[in-house]
């Protein structure tokens, strides 16, 4: 059993303490879980090592609160982040449940806003659009609900297209079509969405071009 003789706030992280304990410096811990501590206060080793256990916690959940502060973050990001940082494992799934307990997480709405962000300023087929967000983990029904609600190949292949065509106008046609093609196609779109679009974008550039 050991007594707390001091609390006091860290100088390079205010929002953390150190606990001394029988006038030595025993462990730093978060404000919020040193709320609950006082000076004379009796710790077993048990509250001890509860108390360590604890700040773990509450320190990878505030690592995944940074992490998601610069942008929304699908649930497979979250882990991979706190595993960069060697986070336990056994920390991991908790601190996850928690974020979508808390409503900072949600897959669903991850994908849309992915989508979306795509749809308006880099215009990408399904299949792109499947890729990016398997690679962020979103598991396969929720792409395909959030593809069907929201993609429409041909409105955003004409989209994507039409601003790479004006560059290609001076092309000749087989030039263009090669080119527009090709990059359509590392867009994501299928070569039945593709095929039919360049002759139609062909026609609209060179009358562009003819005004």
């Amino acid at each position: 059993m050991q007594k707390i003789t001091s609390i006091k706030a860290q100088r390079k992280n205010t929002q953390r303490v150190s606990v001394f304990l029988d006038g030595e410096y025993a462990f730093g811990l978060t404000r919020i879980v040193a709320g609950w501590l006082h000076i004379g206060q009796i710790l077993s080793d048990e509250n001890i090592a509860a108390l360590k256990s604890e700040d773990e916690l509450e320190m990878a959940y505030l690592r995944a609160l940074n992490f998601l502060s610069y942008r929304p973050r699908s649930k497979t990001e979250i882990r991979r982040n706190l595993r960069k940082y060697k986070v336990p494992e056994i920390l991991i799934e908790p601190t996850v449940e928690r974020l979508e307990q808390n409503k900072f997480i949600n897959d669903k709405e991850f994908a849309q806003l992915w989508v979306e962000n795509r749809n308006s300023f880099r215009p990408r087929g399904r299949r792109a659009l499947s890729v990016e967000l398997r690679q962020k983990g979103i598991a396969d029904e929720v792409i395909q609900s959030t593809l069907d609600e929201l993609v429409n190949d041909e409105i955003l292949a004409y989209q994507a297209g039409i601003k790479k065509a004006r560059k290609l106008a001076k092309y000749e046609w087989q030039d263009f079509r090669k080119k527009l093609s090709g990059f359509l196609a590392r867009r994501g779109f299928s070569y039945a969405v593709i095929s039919p679009l360049l002759p139609q974008l062909w026609e609209e550039v060179q009358t562009e071009e003819n005004e």
